[in-house]
């Protein structure tokens, strides 16, 4: 019944440059709202009402979490647009879900202490090519902040060591172009080692011993033992390290340069790592009027 609807609401999304993770999460919980409706015995679009969507949103598979709940309100409110767009529907009853309340996580990161162990633990481990090249990754992460995806993605052609920069292909629709970022002395004197050890015609810059462009997969087994090895309490993965640099960047450098640097579109997703800088608090209490209050 309903999917002729969603085939051409998709369609619709992909005309009005909507972004492909969106119209991806669409096809999914579209789907998702099919499979119910039908499981429903409701064989009308103007039979569904308030209740069904209610409960879709609630209960439908066991027991979603707030972030699927906030997804498919997103997903419904868009659908049932379009339907009265095409006055398939009279009223978007879709409108009057409410999107849950989400607890707001506190990002880790790592101490400069834990950092410092981590970097040296891979510098002693960076006696061929393959180590590294782990060491290099390890800094971009942790000194830039980059995603995954981006640092996979980096050719050779794609560092400038003449001028210090790193040219990168950040996530999101937004990014239709590449943008350059400054690299620290270290990375570039470790980089120009590394890119001598390479075959002159290899594009990836970053490749496995197969000779291949590394794997995501790969990148997060690197971190798998690091841990216990270490004595390190959190568990390592390549978004921590994200967090890291976040923390570092906006201690020295605020907001609007760590927005830059990490790629977000919105300031509102910068402002995660605000509480991150406890340098700016102190300076404020330092000046707050009642520091000085004597009884």
């Amino acid at each position: 019944m309903l999917q002729n609807n969603i085939t051409n609401f998709l369609q619709y999304c992909k005309n009005s440059n909507f972004s492909e993770r969106s119209i991806e999460s669409l096809t999914f919980r579209l789907n998702e709202f099919n499979k119910f409706i039908k499981s429903q015995n409701i064989n009308s679009i103007q039979k569904i009402n308030y209740q069904h969507l209610l409960q879709f949103v609630a209960d439908y598979n066991k027991q979603p979490s707030a972030h699927i709940k906030k997804v498919r309100v997103w997903s419904l409110h868009q659908f049932f647009h379009y339907l009265k767009l095409q006055q398939v529907i009279q009223d978007n009853i879709a409108l009057k879900l409410p999107y849950p309340k989400i607890e707001k996580k506190v990002a880790q990161f790592l101490t400069e202490d834990e950092f410092n162990r981590i970097l040296n633990h891979f510098y002693q481990k960076a006696t061929d090519i393959h180590g590294l090249r782990n060491l290099i990754m390890i800094l971009i992460m942790g000194l830039l902040g980059l995603r995954t995806a981006a640092i996979i993605a980096i050719n050779v052609s794609d560092v400038d060591l003449v001028e210090s920069r790193l040219w990168i292909q950040e996530k999101g629709y937004w990014q239709k172009t590449k943008k350059s970022i400054p690299l620290p002395q270290v990375l570039c004197q470790l980089l120009s080692e590394y890119i001598k050890q390479l075959d002159s015609k290899q594009k990836p810059l970053f490749i496995s011993r197969r000779n291949k462009r590394y794997a995501p997969r790969s990148l997060q087994n690197l971190f798998r033992n690091v841990a216990d090895q270490l004595g390190i309490e959190k568990k390592l993965h390549p978004h921590l390290f994200r967090h890291t640099a976040a923390t570092q960047i906006n201690k020295v450098a605020g907001l609007q340069i760590t927005q830059f640097l990490l790629g977000h579109q919105s300031i509102k997703n910068t402002n995660h790592y605000a509480h991150l800088n406890p340098d700016l608090y102190a300076v404020h209490m330092k000046n707050h009027p009642y520091m000085t209050f004597e009884l």
